[in-house]
């Protein structure tokens, strides 16, 4: 038997040596890095824009409100 330890008994000793983090540990510290986040929140705005302008669409195509934009125009261009 060899006194010098081969790179793979060191890892194999540092794995058996490792004590595991519990779950909430572990989950702890992925809920309190913050990478990606900027990106989420800019998802999220970009998500309730496009809901914004599909309600948008919605109303303009309504006939009352096109109704109502027709004559705000003409009375506008009649002054």
């Amino acid at each position: 038997m060899s006194t010098t330890s081969s790179p793979g008994n060191r890892t194999r000793r540092a794995i058996r040596h490792r004590h595991p983090r519990p779950l909430v540990a572990r989950w702890g510290s992925r809920l309190r890095d913050d990478r990606g986040s900027a990106t989420a929140e800019y998802a999220v705005v970009i998500l309730a824009a496009v809901a914004f302008a599909g309600v948008l669409v919605a109303v303009m195509r309504s006939g009352e409100v096109q109704t109502i934009l027709t004559d705000l125009v003409r009375g506008a261009l009649s002054l």
